[in-house]
């Protein structure tokens, strides 16, 4: 069976992205995909299970303060700052920062004496990044280049983990926990916004490049994802549904037939030493 290679999935993720930052004007809203895909007979958008665009609009925080440069550029799925619950002094690490709208958030949210470091592949977007950070003035932030399955961070040396709308991206997402696992200090804390499904893609569907890249067919079943979370070593682990988050997902068997594409809120704790 044909399957993409973890080299096409990196060219075509960061081409997309790449594309995005450098056609990218303020006062727009950042988007190169069609209004809607449609996937096992569903309508999805290109990262908003209702069919609707990506932005900061999702966000649940206020994001007034920011400039358009940063949030027309935001690609999110979901909230990962009010559901990380971020304190003072913390430090916090942004998997696929992008345009950088969730670091600045959490920089504002952690204060002068806490840091924010964002990782992403894409140097485009490093680079909006960083003269976002400058306008902004945000000397508690610090964007590096890297992949979110080898990060370039020190072991035990982060409080809170965000991610939004990226780890689906992945080629490799058991490498992705694994990591996030080794930079967390104990008791450190992830807290994601991210695509997963109930049921699967087809192996037809894995392989169209423009729907993986546009986070739809790299999404994976919650229970895979329950599954790489505790053999890397998390506890606590929750994922809801953002359309129902009375409901934990994270008990459920491997789905069945076509798959439901969700954006799920995705908490998870490192183990203490003493547990």
């Amino acid at each position: 069976m044909t399957i993409l290679s973890p080299e096409q999935i990196y060219k075509e993720v960061r081409a997309r992205y790449g594309r995005i930052a450098t056609t990218f004007t303020p006062g727009s809203q950042a988007t190169d995909a069609p209004e809607a895909w449609y996937v096992s007979g569903q309508s999805v958008g290109c990262c908003d299970d209702s069919g609707g665009s990506c932005g900061s609009d999702l966000y649940d925080v206020d994001v007034s303060k920011l400039p358009t440069d940063v949030t027309g550029l935001s690609l999110g799925c979901g909230d990962p700052i009010t559901i990380a619950e971020l304190q003072p002094g913390q430090t916090v690490l942004d998997l696929g920062s992008g345009g950088g709208i969730d670091c600045f958030l959490a920089a504002q949210r952690v204060g002068e004496n806490g840091r924010v470091i964002g990782v992403d592949m894409t140097e485009a977007m490093l680079e909006k990044a960083n003269r976002n950070k400058e306008k902004i003035g945000a000397t508690n932030v610090e964007f590096r280049y890297g992949h979110i399955e080898k990060l370039p961070v020190a072991s035990n040396t982060v409080d809170v983990i965000i991610s939004n709308c990226v780890i689906n991206l992945s080629p490799d997402k058991a490498a992705v926990f694994q990591e996030a696992y080794r930079v967390l200090k104990p008791g450190g804390k992830l807290a994601v916004s991210d695509m997963v499904t109930q049921g699967q893609f087809t192996p037809e569907e894995r392989l169209d490049m423009s729907r993986w890249a546009g986070c739809i067919t790299g999404a994976e079943d919650v229970a895979d994802y329950t599954a790489w979370m505790q053999t890397a070593g998390f506890s606590h682990i929750s994922i809801c549904d953002k359309t129902n988050p009375e409901v934990e997902l994270a008990h459920l068997p491997k789905g069945e037939g076509a798959a439901r594409i969700f954006s799920g809120r995705i908490t998870a704790v490192k183990r203490n030493q003493s547990e």
